[in-house]
């Protein structure tokens, strides 16, 4: 019995934007690092009912594997209350994996939506500019 979900374009956004942690596992059949992670994700999926698990096939799923950049794969995405907390590529070892898990679920959430709030607003181009300005002493 498999404990994981396979993500696809018409679920994606429901699986990650609920509350709660998901791992996202961005794969495919060829290749081979893949076909070696696939084990270990599973069986986190089977310690660990309580996150979802979710695989995303980038050969069939390519509009999804585009859209968070995958380059590489595996690639192993976290979200956690529809925060993404982790993404690189590469296959995981097992006591990497369930490092992670415990680490994602030891965040402050709190304390990452703020850093997550605070840089939106210095990435918003009028605070960039105005920011600048007032470097130069230009202020509008």
């Amino acid at each position: 019995m498999t404990a994981t979900v396979t993500a696809t374009r018409d679920n994606f956004t429901s699986l990650v934007e609920a509350p709660g942690t998901v791992l996202v596992d961005f794969w495919a059949a060829w290749c081979g690092p893949c076909r070696m992670f696939a084990p270990v994700f599973e069986d986190a999926a089977q310690r660990h009912p309580d996150l979802v698990f979710a695989k995303v096939d980038t050969e069939s799923e390519q509009e999804l594997a585009a859209m968070f950049r995958v380059r590489s794969i595996p690639t192993l995405m976290v979200v956690r209350d529809g925060i993404v907390v982790y993404a690189r590529p590469g296959a995981v070892p097992k006591p990497a994996l369930e490092q992670l898990i415990e680490a994602v679920g030891a965040l402050d959430m709190d304390e990452v939506r703020r850093e997550v709030a605070q840089q939106a607003e210095a990435a918003r181009p009028e605070t960039a500019q105005g920011t600048a300005e007032a470097a130069r002493g230009t202020d509008r």
